[in-house]
C-alpha cells in the first residue's frame, strides 16, 4: 500500500500538467480507501469486544430466577423504569400526605411509633393548642370492634395523669373504665336500680372557686331548673311547652324553701299537688299533670331506687379518675339516658371551675349518648366550651356512620351531631369495614390514599388526622396497660 502512494507521487512529480492532475485525485481516493479500511476494522474489533462483554454477562448467574431456597431465599430484582419528577416536600405531602412529615415534636404523652418516618409519636391537644398548631382540643376515635381504639383512649388519659391531668368518665355504659380508675387511684361510682348508690340530681355538686355566695345560689338554681327539664324532656320524649316550665319553677322554688338541699320527690310532689299560695287558681295542677308524672317515673316507677333520696355517693374532682359505671342500666335506654343526663349536670359544676386544671372527659360509646337530644345539646354546650373550661373531650364511635342515626336528615339534631366532628380537629380512625369507606372518606375529608389504607390496618394501628396533617401510627402498650385495658377477656372465657 505504501509502495503504491510514492509510486503515485513519483508519477505526479514527472508527469505533465494535465496528467499530473488526474494523478493527484487518485492518490487522493487511494488514501481515502486506506482511512476507511482502518476505520471499518477499528469498528469490528469494538463490535466483537462489546459482543464479547454482552455474553460474558449473560453468562453470569448471580441469583436464581426463582430465587435462593431456604432462609436465604430472595427475588432477584427487575427493573424499574420511572419518569424523573421533582416538586417541592408541600407539594408532594398534598399527593402523598405521610411523605416528608416533620411530626408533632416531642412534647407530650407518648403513644406509639409513626410507621412512616419510624420516630415516636407522641400527642397532647394542650401542648398543640398552645403551640397553635390545632384550635379546638377535642377528639374524635373511631375503629371496629377489636380494633385497639379503646385501648388507645386509655392509655392517652392514664399517662396524662403523670402530667397533672385529670380523667371524668360522665357515662361508662359498659364498665371498661371501673377497673381503670381503680388503678389510678381513682373511683368508679356503680349506678342501677338495687344498687346502694343514689344520686341526687338536686344536689348543689361542686363549688367553683371566685363565686360568692349570691353567685353560687343564682348557678345552683338555675341548673337544677335546666337539669329538671332535661329529664322531663328525656322522658316524654319531646320538649316542653312554657307551662311546664313554669310548673316546674314554681315547684322547685317552694322545695328550696322547705329544704336546703331539695330532692326529687319534693319536687314531684309539689308539680302534682301545688299549694294554694303557689296555684291560687289551680291552673298548675293541669299544665304540671304530665310532666309530673314524667319525674314521678324517676322517684316511684321503673326508675326508682336511683334518684329519689340524699345522695349516698360524692363526686370528688380532687381525684386522678371519677367514672361513672352504668354498666347495669346498658340495656334500658330510658334509665341510661336519665344517669348520662344527672351524670353531666353533675360533673358540670367541677367543670366550670377555672381552677380545675385540664381534664379529660371521655363519652365512650358515644353513638348511644348522642340519640337523646338533651344529652347531645349537653354534649354540645361542652364541646363548645372546651377551651373556656380546660378541657378535652372524646367521642369513641364504632363508625362514623353511627352519625346517620341521631335526629332525621337536616334536623337540628343531626346539625348538633356534625358541629360536633366539625369541632373536633383531631380525628383519629381505626380499622374500618369496606362498606364504610365511602362514607368514612366523605366525611372527614380523606384523599385516595388515606382511605385505601384504613382497611389495611392491623390491631392497635390508627390512621391520625389533625387538622390536615396526617399520621399513621402503632399504638404501643407495657404488658401491665395491655392486661388492664384489654376488653375482650370474657369473649376468650377469661377472669
Amino acid at each position: 500500500m505504501i509502495g503504491a502512494r510514492a509510486q503515485l507521487r513519483t508519477a505526479v512529480l514527472i508527469a505533465p500538467k494535465g496528467e499530473r492532475r488526474r494523478l493527484r485525485k487518485e492518490r487522493q481516493r487511494a488514501a481515502a480507501r486506506v482511512r476507511a479500511a482502518e476505520d471499518g476494522a477499528a469498528r469490528a474489533a469494538g463490535q466483537a469486544a462489546a459482543r464479547a462483554e454482552r455474553a460474558e454477562r449473560r453468562a453470569t448467574v448471580y441469583l436464581p430466577k426463582a430465587g435462593e431456597p431456604g432462609p436465604a431465599t430472595m427475588r432477584s430484582p427487575g427493573r424499574l423504569r420511572l419518569p424523573r419528577h421533582q416538586d417541592t416536600s408541600a407539594t408532594w405531602a398534598g399527593a402523598y400526605p405521610f411523605l416528608a412529615e416533620g411530626g408533632l415534636g416531642a412534647d407530650g404523652v407518648f403513644v406509639g411509633q409513626d410507621l412512616h418516618s419510624g420516630s415516636s409519636f407522641v400527642y397532647d391537644p394542650w401542648v398543640l393548642y398552645q403551640r397553635g398548631l390545632i384550635t379546638a382540643p377535642n377528639m374524635v376515635l373511631a375503629g371496629i370492634v377489636g380494633s385497639g381504639k379503646s385501648s388507645l383512649a386509655k392509655s392517652l388519659y392514664t399517662r396524662s395523669i403523670a402530667f397533672g391531668r385529670r380523667v371524668y368518665v360522665p357515662g361508662d355504659p359498659k364498665g371498661e373504665h371501673t377497673a381503670v380508675a381503680e388503678a389510678v387511684g381513682g373511683r368508679a361510682i356503680a349506678l342501677g336500680p338495687g344498687l346502694a348508690n343514689r344520686l341526687n340530681p338536686l344536689d348543689e355538686g361542686h363549688r367553683p372557686t371566685g363565686l360568692d355566695d349570691a353567685q353560687w345560689s343564682i348557678q345552683v338554681a338555675a341548673r337544677r331548673r335546666d337539669l329538671l327539664g332535661a329529664l322531663a324532656e328525656t322522658v316524654l320524649d319531646r320538649p316542653l311547652t312554657p307551662l311546664e316550665h313554669t310548673a316546674i319553677d314554681v315547684a322547685l322554688t317552694d322545695a328550696v324553701r322547705s329544704a336546703p338541699v331539695p330532692i326529687l320527690p319534693m319536687v314531684v310532689d309539689r308539680i302534682l299537688a301545688p299549694t294554694t299560695r303557689d296555684d291560687p287558681g289551680r291552673r298548675l295542677v293541669e299544665d304540671g299533670r304530665l310532666v309530673g308524672h314524667a319525674l314521678r317515673r324517676l322517684v316511684a316507677g321503673d326508675l326508682a331506687g336511683m334518684f329519689d333520696g340524699p345522695s349516698t355517693v360524692r363526686f370528688d374532682p380532687t381525684l386522678p379518675m371519677m367514672s361513672l359505671d352504668l354498666s347495669r342500666v346498658a340495656q334500658n335506654s330510658a334509665a341510661l339516658s336519665v344517669l348520662m343526663t344527672c351524670s353531666s349536670a353533675w360533673m358540670e359544676s367541677a367543670l366550670a371551675d377555672p381552677g380545675g386544671g385540664q381534664r379529660w372527659v371521655v363519652y365512650d360509646e358515644a353513638w348511644r349518648l348522642m340519640q337523646h337530644p338533651a344529652l347531645l345539646r349537653r354534649m354540645d354546650a361542652h364541646w363548645r366550651l372546651a377551651r373556656h373550661y380546660g378541657i378535652a373531650n372524646v367521642l369513641i364511635f364504632h363508625k362514623l356512620s353511627d352519625l346517620d342515626n341521631v335526629g332525621d336528615q337536616g334536623s337540628a339534631l343531626r346539625a348538633i351531631a356534625s358541629s360536633l366532628l366539625a369541632n373536633a380537629e383531631t380525628r383519629v380512625i381505626y380499622r374500618q369495614e369496606p362498606d364504610q369507606l365511602g362514607h368514612t372518606a366523605t366525611t372527614l375529608a380523606l384523599n385516595r390514599t388515606e382511605a385505601a389504607l384504613l382497611p389495611t390496618l392491623g390491631d392497635g394501628q390508627g390512621l391520625w388526622r389533625i387538622r390536615g396533617r396526617s399520621f399513621v401510627v402503632q399504638a404501643q402498650l407495657h404488658p401491665d396497660e395491655a392486661a388492664l385495658f384489654d376488653t375482650g377477656r370474657r369473649a376468650r372465657g377469661e377472669t
